[in-house]
Parts: C-alpha cells; sequence; structure tokens
C-alpha cells in the first residue's frame, strides 16, 4: 500500500473523530462548563483556553514535519534485522499496534514518574476543562521526546511503517474521543470501556488530584491499567475539578516556558511514597 494512501487514511480517521466528537459535545456536552467553547454565547474564559491549545497545537504542526517525521522515517530504514519472516500480514499488524500501545502506556506513565519529563507533560494536564481541542494541547518538547523514544521502539522491533501509521490515527482518534465533552449512554460507556479508554476513565486521569492523576495511563486499550494495577477506582462525577492539584492554567507564552521555569520544583511529582 502506497505511503500517500496511508497518510490519507490517517488523516480522514483524524477528521471524522473530530467533527464527531465536536459536534456531539456540543449538542449534548457530558460536562456544562463555563469553559466549553459553546455554539453561541461562548465565555471570554472559553475562547482564550481553546486559543491556548490550538496554539499549542499550531507549534506542534509547524515543527512536526520538521523533527518528527523525519525522525520516524530514520527509524523505519534502519533496523536490526531481528522480525522474524512469519510475523506479518494482519496478525502482524495487529501485534505491531498491540505493542505500540503498551510502549505508549509506560511512556505515558514515565511521564507521570519521571520528574524531567512531568515537566513538559503537565502543560497538558493544567487545562482546566475537557473537549477535544485538549487531545492536541501538548508541549513540543514532550512530542519531540516521545518521537525519539519510539524511534528506539520502531528500530528494536523492525516495526514497519503501516503499524505506525495505523497507530499514528487510532491513538490521535482515541485521544479525541476520550478528551472530548460528548455525553455517551453509560451502558454504551461501559461495554466500550472493557476494551478502549472512554471519557469516564480518561477525565479522571485529569481529575486535580494527584493519586488520580497518577492513574489509568492507557491510550487506546484499557487492559494496561488492569493488568499493571494502574486502574483509578475514583469514578468520574459532574463537578470532578480539571488540572494540576493546586497550580492554575496559565498564558499560551507560558505554557512554552513552563517546562524550564526556575520554580519548577513545585510542580514535580511526589515521590511515589508520598503518593500512596
Amino acid at each position: 500500500m502506497a505511503i500517500e494512501t496511508l497518510l490519507a487514511g490517517k488523516a480522514a480517521v483524524i477528521a471524522v473523530a473530530l467533527a464527531l466528537c465536536f459536534v456531539c459535545e456540543r449538542l449534548s456536552p457530558a460536562v456544562d462548563s463555563a469553559l466549553l467553547l459553546r455554539w453561541r454565547r461562548a465565555t471570554v474564559a472559553a475562547w482564550r483556553r481553546l486559543g491556548r491549545n490550538l496554539g499549542l497545537f499550531s507549534v506542534n504542526l509547524l515543527l512536526s514535519p520538521l523533527v518528527v517525521v523525519p525522525i520516524t522515517a530514520w527509524a523505519n530504514i534502519h533496523d536490526l534485522g531481528l522480525r522474524p519472516a512469519w510475523w506479518g500480514g494482519w496478525p502482524g499488524l495487529i501485534a505491531d499496534v498491540v505493542l505500540l500501545d503498551l510502549w505508549i502506556y509506560w511512556w505515558h506513565r514515565a511521564n507521570h514518574e519521571v520528574p524531567l519529563l512531568w515537566r513538559f507533560h503537565q502543560v497538558h494536564h493544567l487545562d482546566q476543562h475537557l473537549d477535544t481541542s485538549s487531545a492536541f494541547r501538548f508541549h513540543f518538547g514532550e512530542v519531540l521526546m516521545s518521537s525519539l523514544v519510539r524511534a528506539a521502539v520502531i528500530i528494536i522491533l523492525d516495526i514497519p511503517l503501516a503499524p505506525v501509521i495505523l497507530f499514528e490515527a487510532l491513538v490521535m482518534a482515541s485521544a479525541i474521543f476520550h478528551h472530548s465533552d460528548a455525553r455517551i449512554p453509560p451502558g454504551a460507556e461501559r461495554l466500550l470501556s472493557y476494551l478502549v479508554i472512554t471519557p469516564a476513565i480518561h477525565w479522571v486521569h485529569h481529575h486535580a488530584i494527584k493519586r488520580d492523576t497518577d492513574s489509568n495511563y492507557g491510550t487506546i486499550f484499557s487492559f494496561w491499567d488492569r493488568l499493571f494495577a494502574s486502574r483509578s477506582g475514583t469514578q468520574r462525577f459532574d463537578s470532578m475539578p480539571i488540572g494540576v492539584e493546586t497550580l492554575p492554567d496559565r498564558t499560551f507564552w507560558h505554557l512554552l516556558v513552563a517546562p524550564f521555569d526556575r520554580q519548577r520544583g513545585r510542580t514535580k511529582p511526589a515521590p511515589r511514597s508520598a503518593r500512596q
């Protein structure tokens, strides 16, 4: 399959997920927050929040083709030749996606456990409401480090480009879905939650309480948190505060420099023993 076809398919999957979740969260929001950009009568705070999120996304959109895409392309032509001949076809494609999702589970968990990584990942968590725009709110430093670590995984496992592009499409569609403020029938969401990350699961991860922030690390599949004992027992509720415990959100420019803040020691994760 041509790379152009794969990339077009990826763009289509992301566009459809974004359009559906964007419309649904405005027609029937799960949490009717003043920070949710409504069809009309949007608050100034909602516009400012959207500006911050889209600003960070724009930085990634501009820099990714110059840095992230070349890193991924380079990794796909520098394999170790360890991939067995039988690892191919649809079973191999599915296995590659599952392995990449396992990698991103541990990478996400490391972003909460390692102080240096948390400085960058915290930019995503400072958002005080969740909707589709939250899925694009990441500091470019985190995106760059993620692409470097993923490149090592691609090289070691000799993962072809097709599974990587499929995985990227699924990750973005999943992130848009589980960050969205769309109301989902409880029964349907409960069934989905046995396999994939749903908004009810991921909103707890954004709960402005440290013990919940440091849980529910899954991106596509929900079984990793059950398998590695990182699933929170907290249930989402309408007035659940979103963000980082004790810290307010920042302006776009302050978010760009937040990882290098001289007072960053105030925002690093507490030692594991203190979080029990």
